[in-house]
């Protein structure tokens, strides 16, 4: 299950075959098998990740995503899972679950991300899309699509084969 030392690893469910490199950060979060996991992530509660996903390093990944099987996850990608970040609420008080709202954020089956990329709450990127490197994804991504930029458009559609 892991290579090596100095990670956290807080009531997770970690499939079978999944190898989680160091440094990482896991806690609530559910891993599915022959998974790779690189150095420097963390993967909060909530998160749902199915088989033969690879992330590389340095990837955030918050509560809310749901990342389907054979999908690949780019060095330094970053999920955001709500639309207004604030440390304390409109009377001033450190900020609770029930003062924002979880905007979920879905990446289908066999989709790739590139490196750098933040992909903004309540999204979904599409089946076999590809997402190019250093995009900011502020809308669906259709399935087969090929998107890039800040913010990412449709480029191109990926064959099947």
């Amino acid at each position: 299950m892991t290579n090596s030392q100095f990670q956290t690893i807080v009531d997770c469910s970690i499939g079978k075959g999944t190898k989680l490199w160091s440094y990482v950060n896991l806690y609530g979060c559910k891993i599915g098998e022959n998974c790779l996991i690189g150095a420097f992530v963390e993967i909060q509660a909530g998160v749902i990740i199915g088989d033969k996903v690879r992330v590389q390093s340095h990837s955030f990944i918050c509560d809310g995503v749901t990342i389907k099987d054979n999908v690949f996850i780019g060095h330094h990608v970053v999920f955001i899972n709500d639309k207004y970040p604030r440390a304390t609420n409109t009377k001033g008080d450190v900020i609770t679950p029930k003062d924002w709202k979880l905007l979920p954020i879905t990446v289908k089956e066999g989709a790739s991300v590139g490196s750098n990329t933040t992909i903004l709450g309540g999204l979904t990127i599409g089946k076999k899309a590809l997402v190019g490197a250093g995009s900011v994804v502020t809308k669906n991504v259709p399935d087969y699509a090929i998107v890039a930029g800040n913010p990412a458009r449709v480029i191109g559609k990926v064959k099947d084969s």
